[in-house]
């Protein structure tokens, strides 16, 4: 009888250890597809396809003191530095440089000196 109950008990131990370890790889079953999923989600939404030209040729920004001569205006330096992909119309442009320079207004006078921001490429290898 003893006998009996202890093979119960063993055989019991047993099944129950195979349900852990059934339940244990199941969990890592879905854990490794949960962050596979993830991961694929995440990263690879966010990958940007770029043409051989758009590698190659990267804008950055830099800013040019100018002085200012008779005649000059705000509005035709904004025609020579303006970049198109930065700035949806000159007024845009116009400002920045009035908020870059501190300035109350449009105007400017000869002799007195300005920065302007510009775009230059420059091309990656």
């Amino acid at each position: 009888m003893n006998n009996t109950i202890s093979e119960r008990r063993i055989r019991n131990n047993k099944i129950r250890r195979n349900r852990q370890l059934r339940r244990q790889a199941l969990m890592i079953i879905c854990t490794f597809f949960i962050i596979t999923f993830l991961s694929i989600f995440c990263f690879g939404t966010k990958a940007k396809a770029q043409s051989s030209d758009e590698a190659a040729q990267m804008k950055y920004k830099y800013y040019k003191s100018v002085l200012i001569e008779s005649g000059d205006t705000l509005w035709s330096y904004a025609e020579d530095y303006a970049d198109d992909d930065f700035y949806s119309s000159y007024e845009k442009y116009i400002n920045e440089v009035i908020h870059i320079n501190a300035l109350e207004d449009e105007n400017i006078t000869s002799g007195q000196y300005i920065i302007l921001p510009y775009y230059s490429c420059e091309f990656v290898y």
